[in-house]
């Protein structure tokens, strides 16, 4: 039997999961409970007024069920928190940090004011905070993970056509995302190579980052090029993301937050991109294969057209192709799929009476820098797929990582289903499903 005064209520939501305590001192009202809610009765003691209630999980890859509870004080100092929260952890050191995770479930920007109070970094009850390994650094600088990146080439090590600067070093090894055992070359296939962490100051620029990074012990290893033969960007999703210009630029003016990594490409040569040039990633598919030859720059001036007929033009003239007999897509690595690109002529329907400007930097192709266009030359492929193997393996992986995070939460809700039910808590019962339709209107 649960003792009164060692008891609390927490709300329970549809998928049977238990929410933030509910204070003694609250109303129903204060405390949102409804007509038909779903209450648990706890073990442990509620919040007070002046106390919060908050999550913490180990890292930012964070798996239904592994979140830890800790009740603490409102005006208790992050460093504090931080303490209490590795002692319940186990975790030894102080080589940590902790970042709020933010609504998409991700880990955000860290809590840098280790002094300040939760109350005034308004920290409410029932946030997640993450324990991420790494002292933070000093105020006025960033600690930037530095990566190296090479695109793959045909034989299938990670290198560019010509052979450039860099190569694995003996004894290293590449992180790289890519499909084993998967015939052919694919596109879109990112390694990244870890060398180390920096710390510099905001107020430092492009250049001062790209030299600072060749210092590193693994950059010698790899005979990384001079800051001019070092193109920039930053990692996004493993791989990279945007690309930084302007070398004499200092980093705060990039805004790139603390949570940024940075990789670096070599180059054969110093580039000088204008302000309204892309740079894409083309690849020629192979005929009668579903599998494409290495990428190659293209410098996209989007100064004299941003339609698809422009970029279709610059294509067929950089591989020397007839405009008509070429045809382009852009591929979405996060997905797996390609997005034929035509022009919106053939797209606009005839209830459209206002024909809507033909430029790929917005919906749907949103091109950018860094991305992927396939290339079909139409004279000996006349085949309309632009998939490969590796993009069907690819969708699977996603399909059963969607299924087995379904099962997670099934598991989760049946779990605490199963503890209520013993107490005789009625389940709320779940309403019908219902579409949903969304408007946005054009604002610009």
């Amino acid at each position: 039997m649960i003792a009164v005064e060692n008891s609390c209520l927490r709300p329970i939501d549809r998928n049977g999961k238990l929410l933030c305590p509910v204070p003694d001192s609250s109303t129903l009202k204060e405390a949102e409970v409804k007509l038909r809610s779903s209450l648990g009765l706890c073990l442990g003691k509620a919040p007070t007024s002046s106390q919060l209630f908050l999550l913490f999980a180990l890292g930012s890859d964070i798996q239904p069920g592994t979140e830890m509870e800790v009740i603490v004080e409102e005006t208790l100092s992050v460093r504090d928190c931080l303490k209490i929260m590795l002692e319940k952890s186990g975790l030894p050191g102080d080589a940590w940090h902790l970042r709020k995770m933010d609504w998409c479930y991700e880990a955000g920007e860290p809590l840098c004011e280790e002094d300040a109070t939760l109350k005034e970094l308004m920290i409410c009850s029932g946030d997640t905070l993450l324990l991420i390994e790494g002292k933070l650094p000093s105020p006025g600088f960033l600690k930037v993970p530095i990566w190296w990146h090479q695109p793959q080439g045909p034989s299938g090590r990670w290198e560019s056509e010509d052979q450039p600067h860099g190569s694995p070093a003996q004894g290293g090894s590449w992180r790289a995302a890519s499909t084993q055992g998967v015939p052919g070359h694919v596109p879109a296939e990112v390694s990244l190579l870890y060398l180390g962490d920096i710390d510099i100051a905001e107020d430092a620029t492009l250049v001062d980052l790209k030299s600072q990074a060749r210092s590193l012990p693994p950059a010698s290893k790899l005979a990384v090029p001079g800051p001019a033969l070092l193109r920039a960007w930053t990692v996004e999703n493993k791989r990279p993301g945007r690309l930084l210009r302007a070398d004499r630029r200092e980093l705060k003016e990039y805004k790139l937050g603390r949570t940024a990594a940075i990789c670096l490409e070599p180059l054969q040569r110093e580039e000088r991109l204008g302000p309204l040039d892309v740079l894409l990633r083309t690849q020629m598919r192979v005929p009668g294969q579903r599998a494409y030859a290495p990428a190659v720059d293209l410098v996209w001036d989007t100064a004299r057209g941003s339609s698809a007929g422009a970029l279709r033009q610059t294509v067929a003239d950089s591989y020397a192709l007839p405009v008509e007999k070429t045809e382009i897509a852009k591929y979405f690595p996060e997905k797996f799929e390609w997005l034929p690109i035509s022009s919106w002529n053939q797209q606009i329907t005839k209830k459209k009476k206002k024909k809507k400007q033909d430029n790929l930097q917005g919906a749907p192709y949103y091109l950018k820098d860094g991305d992927t266009i396939g290339v079909k030359n139409l004279l000996v492929d006349d085949d309309e797929d632009f998939s490969t193997i590796r993009d069907d393996i690819g969708k699977e992986k996603l399909k059963q990582m969607a299924l087995g995070k379904r099962h997670s939460r099934e598991a989760l809700q049946a779990q605490n289903s199963d503890i209520f039910s013993s107490t005789g808590t009625p389940t709320r019962p779940r309403g019908p499903e219902a579409s949903l339709s969304i408007h946005v209107g054009s604002f610009r």
